[in-house]
């Protein structure tokens, strides 16, 4: 199998996260985002133009929570996407979170903090931080909460959850994310920190 992906995309982070926790040898395919060829090949893989893309075979699969589980569905006996229906009911719920409502709120201030500039499309707009502040403290407080008697976000176990909401975290220091306020994310993100798929993929990112 091959992954489509940049470095800097949160996005394909959890993918290959995914990929390393289940031991899955994967053929990895960088994109080269700032590249026009490379964006219209990546368009051919993906009419949505976005990383990361699956391609297993002739099969290609976009959007990066249907990857992981399509991943996690290769592992006979893998934990990390629970077979109980509630289980993994629950394990759903938070990957519709993250790419619903955590992650974007978290993108407008990637975007306006970071790739904004490196794109050249001019200075970070006050009330674009101000909108993307407001709506990760909402996200934040219900992410808190949920964590106070949780090591990890659905029970005892590692799941796919956990990947999904930490992967856009790893902009936290180059876009200063207003996280610190919360202990409990702090504590589940260091746990999260020393997981060999984190430290594996750990990326240095541009201006940091």
């Amino acid at each position: 199998m091959r992954l489509y992906r940049h470095p800097m995309s949160s996005n394909a982070r959890r993918a290959l996260m995914t990929a390393i926790h289940l031991g899955l040898p994967l053929e990895l395919a960088e994109v080269d985002l700032m590249n026009a060829d490379d964006r219209r090949r990546l368009l051919e893989l993906n009419p949505n133009g976005k990383v990361p893309v699956l391609a297993d075979g002739a099969f290609l699969l976009w959007e990066s929570c249907a990857i992981m589980q399509y991943l996690a569905e290769q592992v006979p006996g893998q934990t990390i996407y629970p077979q109980a229906p509630q289980a993994r009911a629950d394990v759903n719920r938070w990957l519709f979170w993250a790419a619903q409502h955590f992650a974007p709120a978290i993108s407008v201030l990637a975007w306006e903090r970071a790739w904004k500039g490196m794109t050249g499309n001019g200075p970070a707009d006050p009330l674009e931080e101000a909108r993307g502040e407001r709506d990760l403290h909402e996200c934040a407080m219900v992410l808190d909460a949920h964590l106070a008697q949780r090591d990890w976000l659905c029970g005892d176990a590692l799941t796919l959850a956990d990947f999904a909401v930490a992967a856009p975290l790893m902009y936290s220091e180059r876009v200063q994310l207003p996280l610190g306020q919360y202990a409990n994310i702090q504590a589940w993100f260091g746990r999260v920190q020393q997981l060999r798929a984190w430290q594996e993929t750990e990326v240095t990112l541009i201006g940091a």
